[in-house]
């Protein structure tokens, strides 16, 4: 594979283009507008796309940033260059309405962005979709339901222990659930 024509690079690059187009908009007074995704989603509907690749601080893109390394160099090998695409955006942006909706409604603010909720849907997508988990739990007879169980425990679970103050837990939770979902669907097999 060529490194540059790696959906995992492009992605990256995608982040620093925005963080950099974010100072621009900061001034301007248009970041929020731009970048941030906020009810009612109609308002600003690009935002569902703009919000996964935006971050707050430096240290918010390095730490996303890291994330997608670690998982997006693995997944890209097993999908391919649109599906890694659809699923990074689509995953990011369902996370985003989650946490402005169910999050909104316990109090944790009105606006998100950053690709953690996608970075979340690429684990729980590399833990269920891979030879080991198709060995040991594909030997064992469960129910939909307690399956479904299972995933909410997990998701629960490992939300709460990478958990932070400042961090967008039901994001988090939304796109661990989703990937786990995914992976045991093998979704993104090429």
């Amino acid at each position: 594979m060529v490194l540059g024509r790696s959906p995992t690079v492009t992605t990256l690059s995608v982040f620093v283009v925005i963080f950099l187009l974010e100072w621009v908009a900061i001034p301007l007074g248009l970041f929020g507008t731009l970048f941030v995704l906020t009810p009612p989603v109609a308002a600003h509907p690009w935002t569902l796309v703009t919000s996964v690749y935006a971050h707050v601080t430096l240290q918010h893109l390095l730490a996303n940033s890291l994330g997608l390394l670690v998982t997006g160099v693995v997944l890209e090998r097993a999908t391919t260059r649109l599906r890694y695409h659809a699923f990074f955006v689509g995953t990011g942006a369902l996370a985003g309405i989650a946490q402005i909706t169910v999050g909104g409604a316990f109090g944790a603010g009105t606006g998100v962005l950053g690709a953690s909720g996608a970075i979340f849907a690429f684990v729980g997508y590399l833990l269920t979709s891979n030879r080991l988990t198709d060995t040991v739990v594909g030997g064992i007879e469960l129910s939909g339901r307690v399956q479904m169980l299972a995933f909410l425990l997990v998701a629960a679970g490992i939300t709460l222990a990478t958990g932070s103050a400042r961090a967008a837990l039901v994001a988090h939770f939304t796109g661990l659930l989703v990937g786990l979902l995914a992976g045991r669907a093998h979704l993104l097999r090429a």
